[in-house]
């Protein structure tokens, strides 16, 4: 049975991916240092699963941490979630995100070589696409950044492509889109703090009375109802795509991939589907573009459904029912014990 270790498993993603994979029937390790995750997950997780979750509390830049969970386990591969990911955090925090995301990296795969462990999953985003002209979005497009956070992530590609060439590597690149929704038990999902920056935890927090409405940034863009075009996949999908890919790792094939659905959603498409997952109307507002945004930004899969058999099973309706059944347990407090 093989053993993974999650860098960041703790999270939104990696929470739900640690379910996949026991799921499938993989045992698995997460390291966190709850930077960005609520130490409850664990206990969720736990009873979402059936089984004691192996924790270890750290962080991905500490090598004595790495080195000592690779020496008391042995793991057949590695998923790596441990990054910071906000786009306009890092166009303020440039050296934080370079330190984390690009050191963190370097410093996991070195204590990775040291215990001969050579397959990884690596947690890519669209972004590296930078400002895409043809779509769908291929995995041959141009690759470029348009924020510090995109830029690591390209960086951290590049190095893992060029390590291969040195070393025995098998390396998975997954190139997510919009990650949407939440577990169907409503045990765990996306807990933003603060305002979010993304679409569907804002609508989710309108809808819970906690923002006054949705500001929808442009209504003039060339798509059918003029607001921007986004590829949402439901998280679910998503972390089964980690473990289709790990798979394919452990058989010996690397891959660079995109995970979307390839259908674009509108933001007044997707706040429609969420008033109806809610059964009411949500107040909105359409206000000007937002600096920096693309009017369309949405995948090819084709790739990802020819090498992993992957392809996204969830629709919109499934994406904002299982939000709103997760935010509501959030809201009521009583997730814990139902």
């Amino acid at each position: 049975m093989p053993r993974i270790l999650l860098t960041g498993g703790a999270g939104y993603i990696g929470s739900h991916t640690y379910a996949a994979l026991r799921d499938a029937g993989h045992e698995a390790t997460i390291l966190d240092d709850f930077s960005n995750a609520d130490p409850s997950v664990i206990d969720r997780l736990g009873r979402l699963t059936g089984g004691e979750v192996d924790v270890v509390r750290g962080s991905v830049l500490d090598r004595d941490v790495l080195d000592r969970t690779f020496a008391s386990r042995t793991f057949d591969g590695v998923i790596h979630f441990a990054a910071r990911k906000a786009v306009g955090e890092s166009v303020l925090k440039p050296l934080d995100y370079f330190e984390t995301n690009i050191g963190g990296l370097i410093t996991l795969t070195q204590a990775m070589k040291a215990a001969d462990v050579w397959r990884i999953v690596f947690s890519s985003t669209a972004t590296v696409y930078g400002e895409p002209e043809v779509f769908p979005i291929s995995e041959t497009a141009p690759l470029s950044h348009t924020s510090p956070y995109a830029f690591t992530k390209l960086t951290c590609e590049n190095i893992l492509t060029q390590a291969a060439q040195a070393d025995p590597w098998v390396v998975g690149i997954l190139r997510y889109f919009n990650p949407v929704g939440a577990h169907p038990t409503g045990l765990i999902g996306e807990d933003p703090q603060g305002i979010p920056d993304n679409l569907m935890p804002f609508i989710a927090k309108v809808a819970l009375g906690e923002l006054p409405e949705l500001q929808v940034f442009g209504d003039d863009y060339d798509t059918p109802d003029g607001t921007a075009w986004r590829d949402y996949i439901h998280v679910v999908d998503l972390a089964r795509a980690h473990v289709q890919s790990l798979d394919a790792l452990l058989a010996g094939r690397a891959h660079t991939l995109n995970i979307g659905t390839g259908t674009p959603v509108s933001v007044l498409e997707m706040h429609a589907a969420y008033q109806a997952a809610v059964g009411r109307d949500l107040p909105y507002r359409i206000v000007g573009r937002r600096p920096g945004d693309v009017p369309k930004l949405y995948a090819d899969p084709a790739r990802a459904q020819q090498e992993l058999d992957f392809h996204a099973e969830h629709g919109l309706e499934e994406m904002c029912a299982s939000s709103w059944n997760w935010v509501q347990r959030q809201a009521e407090g009583w997730r814990f014990n139902s």
